[in-house]
C-alpha cells in the first residue's frame, strides 16, 4: 500500500515546554508515523531547540488530517504553503472551510512573508485586509471580507514555559490543586501579581458574586485600593450582593461578619437595586455619598473600568449593566486588551467568556471551590489555565495580606 509523506519543521523551547512530546502524540493518536531528521538541542536555558521531522499517513487524507493537527501544536511545513482567501458571500457569513483560530500566537504566511495575526482569540476567523491580518468574530465579519480558508500558509507559536525565575505558575507544576498549603500558594500568587504590576503589567479580575458570599470582598476592594487591579469583569450579581454587603452588610440576607440571618434579609438585595435605581446608576450612588465602601466604590473612586454583562436570571437588572450580550462582549474585551494576567474568582460563566477572548499568552488564575470550573475552562481550549481549588472567601483575604507586605 502507498504511503505520502511530507517534512515538516518546528523550533522554540521544544523540550522543556513538551511541544516536540506534543507533536509526537498527536501522531501516534491519529496512528500515523513519523521519522526524526535532524534534531538541535538548545545547549544553553535561553537557547531555542530545532527539529525536523517525516511525517507519513496511509493516504493523502490521512496525511492531511495529520499534518492539520500537528499545525495547531507549532509544526510548519518545510516546503511552504501561502494562505488561501475567499470573500465573504455576506455580512456576518463566513466562507465554507474558514481557518477556525486557537488562542495561540499565529502567523501567516503572506505576500512573501510571515506576518502576525492581531487580536489574537480562540474560535473566530482571519481577516486579511490592507496588508494585515486580524482575528474577527462571526458577527464582524462583512461582506466582501477576504477570509482564510483551509491551514496551509499559517504558523503557530505556543506558549513557552515561563523562563524568569519560579512563579506561582512554576510552583504550582500542575494545572489544579486543592491539596498544596494554602498560604505558600496565596504568598506565591501575591508575589506574582505584584511582579507583574511592577513590569508594568495589566491585570484583571473576572468575578462572581460568591466573593461577597464568602467574605472576599473587602480583601478584592483592597487589591483595588492599592492600585493592582485594572479592571473588574462581572455580571449583575456581584454589583447586587457587593452593594447590599456595603450599606446593610449582608449578602442574599446573611450578615457577612457571623453568617446569622439578617430580620427581613430575604428583601435586602432588592433593597439594593432599588437604591441604584434611585440614584440612577453606581457612580451617582457614590457621588451622592450613598455608597462608601466596597469592590464598584474603589472601582469608581480610583476610575478602574468595569463592565457588568446581564444574563437572563438577573433581578432588576441593575442600570449599569449591559443587557445586550454582544454589546457585553465588546465591551469585555475592549478591557481585556493588553492585559497580562486575568484572575477568575468563582464565576464559571463569565470565566469560560472571558477565556474564549484571551491570547494564550495571558496568565490566567482561577481560584474556586469547584474543580469542574477549571476543568470546564481548560475543556474549552484555555489550557493555560492554572486551578487553585479552595474556598475564595480564606483565599482571597490572604493573598491581600502578602501583597500588603510589598507597599
Amino acid at each position: 500500500m502507498a504511503k505520502f509523506s511530507q517534512e515538516i519543521e518546528v523550533s522554540g523551547h521544544l523540550i522543556d515546554s513538551s511541544i516536540l512530546t506534543k507533536i509526537f502524540d498527536k501522531i501516534m493518536d491519529l496512528h500515523g508515523e513519523f521519522q526524526v531528521e535532524e534534531i538541535n538541542i538548545g545547549k544553553q536555558k535561553k537557547d531555542a531547540s530545532y527539529a525536523r521531522l517525516s511525517v507519513t499517513g496511509k493516504n493523502q487524507k490521512h496525511l492531511d488530517e495529520i499534518l492539520e493537527t500537528i499545525y495547531r501544536e507549532g509544526a510548519v511545513s518545510k516546503t511552504q504553503k501561502r494562505i488561501s482567501l475567499k470573500k465573504s458571500p455576506k455580512d456576518m457569513v463566513m466562507p465554507i472551510n474558514f481557518y477556525s483560530t486557537t488562542n495561540n500566537h499565529t502567523q501567516i504566511f503572506y505576500n512573501e512573508k510571515w506576518i502576525p495575526v492581531e487580536n489574537m482569540m480562540m474560535d473566530k476567523c482571519i481577516v486579511v485586509k490592507n496588508g494585515k491580518a486580524s482575528c474577527v468574530p462571526v458577527r464582524d465579519v462583512r461582506k466582501g471580507d477576504e477570509i482564510i480558508v483551509g491551514e496551509g500558509g499559517i504558523k503557530i507559536t505556543p506558549p513557552e514555559r515561563p523562563r524568569e525565575g519560579v512563579n506561582v505558575f512554576e510552583f504550582m507544576g500542575s494545572s489544579t490543586s486543592s491539596e498544596r498549603p494554602t498560604q505558600h500558594i496565596a504568598k506565591k500568587v501575591a508575589e506574582d501579581i505584584y511582579k507583574t504590576k511592577k513590569a508594568g503589567g495589566r491585570i484583571i479580575i473576572v468575578g462572581g458574586p460568591a466573593i461577597i458570599h464568602t467574605g472576599a470582598s473587602d480583601a478584592v476592594a483592597e487589591l483595588i485600593k492599592l492600585g493592582f487591579i485594572d479592571g473588574l469583569l462581572a455580571g449583575n450579581a456581584l454589583a447586587v450582593h457587593d452593594i447590599e454587603y456595603a450599606t446593610m452588610g449582608t449578602s442574599l440576607g446573611m450578615n457577612v461578619h457571623d453568617a446569622s440571618l439578617a430580620y427581613r434579609g430575604h428583601r435586602n438585595h432588592m433593597d439594593a437595586i432599588n437604591a441604584v435605581f434611585t440614584a440612577g446608576s453606581i457612580p451617582n450612588m457614590v457621588k451622592t455619598k450613598k455608597l462608601t465602601r466596597g469592590i464598584l466604590y474603589q472601582c469608581i473612586k480610583n476610575k478602574i473600568p468595569y463592565v457588568l454583562a446581564g444574563s437572563i436570571r438577573d433581578d432588576g437588572p441593575l442600570p449599569d449593566v449591559i443587557t445586550d450580550v454582544t454589546v457585553a462582549q465588546r465591551e469585555y474585551k475592549k478591557i481585556l486588551k493588553n492585559a497580562n494576567m486575568v484572575i477568575m474568582i468563582s464565576t464559571m460563566l463569565h470565566s469560560i467568556a472571558t477565556g474564549n477572548m484571551l491570547p494564550a499568552n495571558v496568565k490566567v488564575i482561577v481560584i474556586d471551590i469547584n474543580q469542574p470550573t477549571v476543568t470546564k475552562l481548560m475543556d474549552r481550549g484555555t489550557w493555560q489555565a492554572l486551578g487553585i481549588v479552595t474556598d475564595v472567601g480564606a483565599f482571597l483575604p490572604l493573598v491581600a495580606q502578602e501583597i500588603k507586605k510589598y507597599k
